[in-house]
């Protein structure tokens, strides 16, 4: 009698194991692999690139396979099977099970694909512009829009959307997606999500290109699967291991909604520290207005920076509430970074000739370093009466290169100096002038290199100023 029950009791032990969990309606908690690949589709191979997500695939109850046993790995999917796999994938999220969504929707004949296409525009994910294409091979373009919107934002989050959007906006990265592509808004989608991160090194989508069985099985799977979500090798910025103006910017931390100018400030140091110049925040249900003034915002903490050389910035931003803003110096655009490069070549010049000279010394205090580079500003610029608002005499560039410059250029200069030597500086502004703010030995003060030099020699009363005494010249 009891050699007849233990096999009973260790049965019903083991049909208790394979109950599957109760369903939560609209729950990651939804998707589990509740059996496992060996070897069902005969044309996978572990040495397929795609073999994991394949597998992933049938583990996750999304594929079974075609009759013949195989997966069909370089076939073009269609569209239709596109929005299969997609209804597969919302149904299970809402409702614990692939095919309850979908079922409600088959009365109305025709081909199969189209009870999952009629769902998935129930769920609001499309709309009526894919109904001719069922039997037509996806685009790749077509495959980010269905997917795109399958799962609510709350289960896609942007893990890659700085790096991303740096990559897009520099044309370094993504260089086949443009805002004429279509769908250009959901291929960037897949990228910020992890969902792709394009087909070579440059991360290019190929969004006109058939999408094969597997290229989607990738696709799909990391939609369900955060684990398989990937992140962009990218490399932003060039550097040759020397001193970058990016160096000398304290680390900020991203703030993707900055409401405080501190927050601000964060955001816009987490940019320059990282050799950016592009800027992307989120603000849903932004107006224009507001977009405005964020835009505003972000310029002015930028201008504090003024050694960096940006002093311009071109913002775009979507009903979404992102909005992107990109800063170059003086209208230059791509030739920002160039003069970038060489005005820190030509400080870190000027700063070994002063040092080798003897004219600055290791046993000089802050302020005496500081007054021998308000000496040579003064000394080696002129202000330039006939500046328009897109000469380069508006960024540090002029000052080294043409000797001439107006007071951001004098200012940005000089915080440069200032900065090389570890001396912490700002700078500040008014309605038409800005200069420095210094910490001079413990004290902080205001320096206009730019007042100082409009006489015949150097007014060093505009050194080492008070800030009653900045005040009174120039209030802000």
């Amino acid at each position: 009698m009891i050699r007849r029950r233990i096999p009973a009791l260790l049965l019903a032990a083991a049909l208790l194991l394979t109950v599957p969990a109760r369903a939560v309606p609209d729950s990651r908690e939804n998707f589990s692999r509740s059996r496992a690949y060996d070897r069902q589709f005969s044309d996978l191979t572990t040495a397929s690139p795609f073999y994991d997500n394949v597998a992933a695939l049938y583990e996750y109850g999304l594929s079974q396979g075609r009759a013949d046993g195989t997966y069909g790995l370089q076939d073009p999917m269609t569209v239709g099977e596109v929005a299969i796999f997609a209804g597969r994938i919302r149904s299970i999220y809402r409702t614990g099970d692939a095919e309850t969504g979908p079922a409600a929707y088959g009365g109305d004949g025709g081909p199969a694909a189209l009870r999952y296409l009629r769902y998935l525009q129930a769920e609001k994910v499309l709309g009526t512009e894919l109904d001719a294409r069922l039997a037509a091979p996806a685009t790749r373009a077509e495959v980010a829009h269905v997917l795109a919107g399958v799962l609510p934002a709350e289960e896609m989050p942007l893990i890659n959307d700085q790096i991303v959007t740096e990559g897009y906006a520099s044309r370094k990265f993504i260089t086949d997606v443009t805002e004429y592509t279509p769908y250009y808004q959901d291929i960037l989608f897949l990228y910020r999500t992890g969902v792709s991160v394009g087909s070579d090194g440059t991360g290019s989508f190929l969004p006109e290109e058939a999408v094969t069985r597997g290229a989607a099985a990738a696709m799909l799977t990391r939609m369900v699967d955060p684990s398989l979500r990937l992140r962009p090798d990218w490399t932003l910025a060039e550097r040759d291991g020397g001193l970058t103006l990016a160096d000398l910017v304290p680390a900020g931390e991203y703030v993707p909604a900055p409401g405080t100018r501190e927050e601000m400030d964060e955001a816009v140091r987490h940019m320059l520290s990282g050799g950016s110049s592009v800027l992307a925040l989120q603000y849903p249900g932004i107006t224009a207005s507001e977009a405005k003034r964020v835009m505003e915002q972000a310029l002015s903490v930028v201008k504090t920076y003024c050694e960096q050389s940006y002093n311009t910035v071109y913002c775009a931003y979507n009903q979404a509430g992102r909005v992107t803003m990109t800063f170059s110096a003086a209208n230059l655009g791509e030739r920002t970074e160039e003069y970038r490069r060489e005005t820190m070549a030509a400080a870190l010049a000027v700063r070994e000739q002063l040092w080798e000279s003897g004219a600055i010394t290791a046993s000089m205090t802050d302020a005496e370093k500081a007054r021998v580079y308000f000496t040579w500003i003064c000394d080696n610029c002129a202000y330039d009466y006939n500046a328009g608002d897109k000469s380069i005499s508006h960024i540090p560039y002029g000052l080294f290169t043409r000797g001439t410059a107006v007071c951001d250029g004098y200012t940005g200069a000089y915080n440069l100096f200032l900065k090389l030597e570890d001396i912490s500086c700002t700078a500040l502004s008014s309605q038409g002038h800005i200069w420095t703010v210094a910490v001079l030995d413990g004290e902080e003060v205001h320096i206009d290199t730019t007042w100082g030099d409009t006489g015949s020699g150097v007014d060093y009363s505009f050194f080492a100023m008070t800030a009653a005494q900045s005040w009174a010249r120039h209030s802000w």
